[in-house]
């Protein structure tokens, strides 16, 4: 929501020094406080004392590959910078999280505002629509001025003309204005009586009044305006991340649609084929409950491939999308590779917390907004989106038995380019490639992971791309490793981060950046030829590609391996 900023400003001529603030309790401030605690569930923070190191350390740090600062240097209120952690949870479709917090004002910081809501602050920049019912704004605008000034100058017997002259503008517009909402609805005569009312407003400043009056009713007006601003505006974030966490009703239909008609025609079930578990072929693993995420992931991935029929993909998502995912499947072809769906409900592996394995749990994304020094302007704001291995992936050397190697995708990846070489990396005894983001070290997360044995100039590295030596995971029982980590850290936030983050240390091969180009999904300023080169385009953050508030200029690459003649897909009105 736009508001119209004031256009008048004050000039007293003042026979009084000073002016004391008022004490004001605004009616929205019940309903600000509820959105506040509405969206504080969406994204806790870290403890204060892990906030304080990041000031320090990420000064003069270069951000990921793919972090652009977009901000431009404004008026702002410096704010600490700040971690947001989102737990882990199976029904949030976009993974991501966010934290609420928001300040008002005209001159507020665009990038301290990051800092806070993460993308929400650049899509609100780059989807501002144009203010609408101005003139009405504008009326308002004078109308409250007219009504500061109107009883001080009441009280100037010299003054009795001008008095009389504000009584009746005040009395024209109230009338105008109970009666027109929009600027279509205002009388033809309406700009007549706004340069009226106008040049009796500066005829009203010109006088020497006593301000204290004129003060108090302006004050009392601008701290309605300010706390209506603010409580609109966290308003406005909770519901962009309401958006952002919830599947759309055309994908939700798309999936009741596909499972109705599984179970209506069983003509397309297919024998199991013997490439699920030949490690002689490239495995690509992919983690989903998004049937045409999933599915864009494996078609731009075939397209581009040299050699389709050494190329197995195994799809592992949960009971609800199973039957949904599977037909989808075998009604497509993808040349000469084939796809595997599993339901990792039914997987049943031989661990002992069943009861957590028991469900889906997707890579989880983590926002880090840091603030690279106190004083310095918003424009050195950096906000990266760090996603990390679930607690399923854990169970791949159980689930892929026969497999030595795999490739995990994330579902919210597009790929540009063959991606055999992979298989003939050399990872040195390493148990993944993936690649590193040195923004953030375990170092500047000390406190929070505790008495842990760490290196604390180690990198955070990115899920989207992975290459798993399944053979080296079993011998270093990597599994094991993370089982017992959660266990230590399973009272804190975000523990899927420090138990994957210790238990990986040391055992990352850091992939080339030229794999991947990540931040799709919350940077605006991305080079576009960087983009076209890359072998992989990540669209972590809030603003996935198969959503309405993704970034229209990165929809493109995705959109273009969706099949949009698909019957199911028009029946559901899926249209990305």
């Amino acid at each position: 929501m736009l508001f119209y900023p004031f256009s008048f400003h004050l000039r007293f001529t003042c026979s009084s020094a000073g002016f004391k603030p008022l004490q004001h309790t605004s009616p929205s401030g019940d309903r600000s406080s509820h959105i506040d605690n509405l969206v504080r569930k969406l994204g806790p923070t870290l403890p204060k004392d892990i906030l304080e190191g990041f000031v320090n350390e990420a000064k003069n740090e270069t951000s990921s590959t793919n972090a652009t600062p977009r901000s431009q240097q404004k008026k702002g209120i410096p704010v600490p910078p700040q971690v947001v952690l989102q737990p882990l949870t199976n029904k949030n479709i976009s993974r991501v999280s966010g934290k609420a917090g928001m300040k008002a004002g005209v001159d507020e910081s665009e990038g301290l505002c990051e800092l806070k809501y993460g993308s929400y602050c650049i899509w609100r920049e780059e989807n501002r629509e144009e203010m609408k019912d101005s003139t009405v704004k504008k009326l308002k605008d004078q109308l409250f001025v007219a009504r500061a000034y109107f009883p001080s100058i009441a009280k100037i017997p010299a003054q009795n003309k001008l008095s009389r002259e504000l009584k009746q503008n005040i009395q024209e517009l109230e009338h105008v204005l109970s009666e027109s909402t929009t600027d279509d609805d205002l009388p033809p005569e309406i700009q007549k009586k706004s340069q009226r009312m106008e040049a009796a407003i500066a005829r009203a400043k010109s006088v020497s009044v006593d301000c204290n009056n004129v003060d108090k009713k302006l004050r009392q007006i601008f701290d309605l305006t300010g706390d209506e601003a603010n409580f609109h505006m966290k308003q406005s974030a909770f519901l962009y991340q309401l958006a952002v966490q919830t599947m759309p009703k055309s994908l939700h239909c798309l999936s009741m649609r596909l499972t109705v008609e599984y179970f209506r025609d069983h003509s397309f079930d297919k024998k199991l084929s013997e490439k699920y578990s030949d490690p002689t072929l490239q495995h690509y693993v992919i983690f989903s409950n998004n049937v045409i995420a999933s599915s864009v992931v494996i078609n731009s991935t075939i397209v581009h491939a040299r050699d389709s029929m050494n190329q197995v993909f195994h799809v592992l998502t949960d009971g609800q999308n199973y039957y949904a995912m599977k037909l989808w499947f075998l009604r497509k072809t993808f040349k000469d590779a084939v796809v595997q769906v599993l339901n990792i409900e039914h997987l049943n592996p031989d661990y002992y917390d069943k009861v957590t394995l028991s469900h889906l749990t997707l890579p989880v994304e983590f926002r880090v907004s840091l603030h690279s020094s106190d004083n310095a302007p918003a424009i050195h704001n950096r906000t990266q989106y760090i996603s990390i291995f679930s607690h399923s992936h854990y169970l791949l050397p159980e689930i892929f038995k026969n497999l030595e190697k795999v490739v995990v995708l994330d579902d919210d990846v597009v790929v540009q380019r063959d991606l055999s070489a992979l298989w003939s990396l050399n990872m040195g005894g390493k148990v993944t490639g993936a690649v590193q983001i040195c923004m953030v070290r375990l170092g500047q997360l000390r406190s929070y992971l505790g008495e842990s044995s760490f290196h604390k100039n180690s990198c955070s590295w990115m899920s989207g791309l992975n290459v798993i030596d399944l053979v080296r995971w079993r011998e270093l029982d990597i599994s094991e490793t993370y089982w017992k980590l959660v266990k230590e850290v399973s009272m804190k936030e975000g523990s899927a981060l420090l138990a994957s983050l210790l238990t990986f240390q040391d055992l990352i091969y850091a992939l080339d950046g030229v794999w991947v180009l990540s931040g799709l999904g919350h940077d605006y300023g991305l080079n576009i030829e960087g983009v076209k080169k890359a072998a992989v385009l990540h669209y972590n953050g809030k603003m996935k590609p198969w959503l309405e508030l993704g970034i229209p200029k990165y929809r493109v690459y995705w959109k273009k391996f969706l099949n949009h003649e698909d019957q199911f897909l028009s029946e559901c009105n899926v249209n990305p």
